[in-house]
């Protein structure tokens, strides 16, 4: 027979204790899992300058180049006509890749200090992205765990002008073949392979100037 104190026993037993639910904390990106991770997005046997399983045109796999005189070592160039980027050396050469830009008016030239990097970075949609594509990125609003498929791949280079965050970034990309076209929502996307390369050789407080796109050269420019 049950008791009114067997009753009060049970009844706290059953519901002292918050039913367990989804964890919804911030986004995290597991960091026993980068090797594992590297390794994924990174083709056998790869050489940089030869290896292209992604099939977009030779001329944007990584060749090491001539730099123009008096650009500063450390800073990053963006040529967004001819869709490179460029890695200035201090013996005067640089390392050249080729990138995605920006659809449309959303690329946004300048000259950006690098005040941050992250490896496996988690990912937020700004408020701006979704309310211009609410069906991609809404579900995305509380962010995205880092990882393979993390619309900012293998490794992130935060661009500031300032203290102010711009939310542009040069990354990596789940979406190899977009290189050498316009993709992106405002940023400079990579190979995640070769963003891997280039990361440990960009130091933070460097410059990365995104010069215009081809709708914004003009002849006296």
């Amino acid at each position: 027979m049950l008791t009114r104190r067997h009753f009060i026993q049970t009844t706290a037993a059953l519901f002292s204790v918050p039913i367990a639910g989804p964890a919804f904390g911030a986004p995290t990106s597991n960091r026993s899992r980068w090797a594992e991770w590297d390794a994924r997005v990174t083709p056998p046997n790869y050489d940089p300058a030869t290896t292209n399983p992604w099939g977009f045109h030779d001329r944007f796999l990584p060749q090491l180049v001539q730099a123009n005189d008096g650009l500063v070592p450390g800073d990053i160039h963006v040529d967004a006509v001819a869709r490179y980027l460029y890695h200035i050396r201090a013996d005067g050469m640089a390392m050249r890749y080729g990138v995605a830009i920006a659809k449309g008016n959303l690329y946004e030239p300048g000259r950006y200090n690098i005040r941050r990097k992250a490896k496996w970075p988690v990912w937020t949609p700004t408020s701006a992205m979704i309310e211009r594509d609410p069906g991609s990125y809404a579900q995305y609003k509380d962010g995205m765990d880092g990882g393979p498929t993390n619309p900012l791949g293998s490794r992130a280079l935060y661009l500031y002008v300032g203290d102010r965050d711009t939310y542009l970034r040069i990354h990596g990309t789940p979406s190899p073949r977009s290189i050498g076209s316009r993709a992106s929502s405002g940023c400079v996307r990579m190979v995640m392979a070769h963003i891997i390369g280039l990361y440990d050789q960009v130091a933070t407080g460097s410059n990365a100037i995104l010069y215009p796109a081809e709708d914004g050269v003009t002849a006296r420019s």
